[in-house]
Parts: structure tokens; sequence; C-alpha cells
């Protein structure tokens, strides 16, 4: 990974120290977490988003073996040390955790953001750690879905010879 972008990349452990010193000065941290395979404007326009909601942007990528949990054998396309180099390199995004677990419950509740976001295709209710968040007097939201910009159309139209 460039170095401009490795200090991007952190372990749990790492985050929650860092998540403890946001906190002591005042920032509003911002989670959200998905597979992220292919990349497209969708996520780019999503994360753009979730960041103006608050001052630290965390974002936590699924590793290969949880997205073919979620998505099946055929994916990823991309290996989740692309994924999150890919991550790293936008503006909005603060800071990158690579994880195992299919639902990021657990770095939810390390965490503890003040706001949790997800994709408009997210009903609130369904959104994991949800009631951790709020449990908490944090926020959950979903952001509005960008129409057509799915990294499973993407994938269609690529086999499709559309791409």
């Amino acid at each position: 990974m460039p170095p401009g972008y490795a200090g991007k990349l952190k372990t749990l452990e790492e985050l929650v120290a860092i998540r403890h010193d946001l906190g002591r000065q005042g920032k509003q941290v911002v989670f959200t977490n998905g597979c992220f395979d292919l990349l497209h404007r969708g996520h780019v326009r999503f994360l753009g988003q979730a960041k103006s909601l608050g001052d630290v942007l965390i974002v936590a990528v699924n590793n290969d073996i949880s997205v073919r949990t979620l998505k099946g054998p055929d994916r990823p396309v991309m290996s989740h040390a692309e994924r999150a180099e890919l991550l790293a390199a936008l503006a909005a995004v603060d800071y990158v955790l690579i994880f195992e677990e299919v639902d990021p419950e657990k770095l939810i509740r390390a965490l503890e953001p003040d706001l949790l976001v997800k994709g408009g295709d997210w009903p609130v209710d369904h959104v994991v750690g949800r009631q951790i968040v709020e449990s908490r007097g944090g926020r959950v939201c979903t952001l509005p879905y960008v129409e057509g910009a799915s990294s499973s159309q993407l994938l269609q139209r690529i086999r499709e010879g559309k791409g």
C-alpha cells in the first residue's frame, strides 16, 4: 500500500485507542461497513455523504472469506487488501479496518460510534448494531441508494460484455 494510504489502515485495537482520543476531543465518529467489491460511484457518493455527517469516518471492509459467505463463491473479485487500499485512497475516508466476521456487531461494540450509517437499501430497523449505538445516545441513519450503482449489477454488465 502506498505510504500515504498505509496510515489509514488500522487494527481494531489501534482504532479503539484512536476512538477514545477522538471522544476526548469532542469529535463525532461516523462508522460504516461493507464489502466494497467492486468500488463504484454509489460507494463514493455514499462515503462522501457519510463523512459529511461527522468529523471522522471509519470504514470496515469485509475480508475475502466473509465476502464469499455473503455474496457467493465467485466473490470477491478484488482481495480485501485491494479493496482496503482503494477505500484508503478516498479523501472522505479517515480509517479503514478489515474484519473477518460476517456482520460488524463486535466492531460497533468496541468502537462506540456516534453515528452508524448504511446505504438506503438497508431499512434502519435492520441495520446491525442499531440498538448498540442508540442505547449509547448515538444515531443510525441510511443514505440514499444510487440507482443503477451496484457491484453485482456492474459485474453482470461486465460478464455480458456491456461493461
